[in-house]
């Protein structure tokens, strides 16, 4: 498997290309806490955006909220207060179920109706719920089940596949 910071190259790369193919030129770009805040926050960077990095807790926006608990570790959320008609780039590190992206995005309508929304992951991998797909991703794995990717850091950022 690639190391992160070849992931992460080959995502602004890609970005860059889609931004100007797509000529958006002010978006506004949100990191899913923990991992996709990292990610999000190397991109915000690289591309040299004006608008400060907007940050998300999806935690009381998931599913199975009532199944799994309240995580001992709930981030604050913190998006501008208009996000209507903003192009948006929702970033997270790895893409698995949907759900994550999904609350996000319920998360992101109550502040208001984007333009668009630009989805980039580090990485997705199989087990997909819900049909959702990014629109840039650096890497595509085939887990079993019983396999997880975890993204680690902030630094460095570090990849680990755990058997459960």
């Amino acid at each position: 498997m690639q190391t992160p910071e070849i992931f992460l190259q080959q995502l602004t790369g890609q970005l860059k290309q889609l931004l100007h193919d797509r000529q958006i030129d002010q978006p506004l770009m949100v990191g899913i806490h923990t991992g996709g805040v990292w990610i999000a926050q190397h991109l915000h960077h690289e591309l040299a955006l004006e608008q400060p990095l907007s940050t998300l807790d999806i935690s009381f926006y998931r599913d199975d909220f009532s199944r799994i608990g309240m995580h001992p570790t709930v981030k604050s959320t913190q998006l501008p207060p208009q996000v209507e008609n903003r192009h948006i780039i929702l970033v997270d590190d790895v893409l698995h179920t949907g759900r994550t992206i999904r609350a996000a995005m319920n998360e992101i309508f109550d502040y208001g109706r984007p333009a668009s929304i630009i989805l980039v992951c580090l990485l997705e991998r199989s087990g997909r719920e819900l049909p959702i797909q990014p629109d840039i991703v650096a890497g595509h794995l085939q887990l079993e089940h019983n396999q997880h990717i975890k993204l680690t850091g902030p630094e460095p950022l570090t990849l680990e596949l755990q058997t459960l």
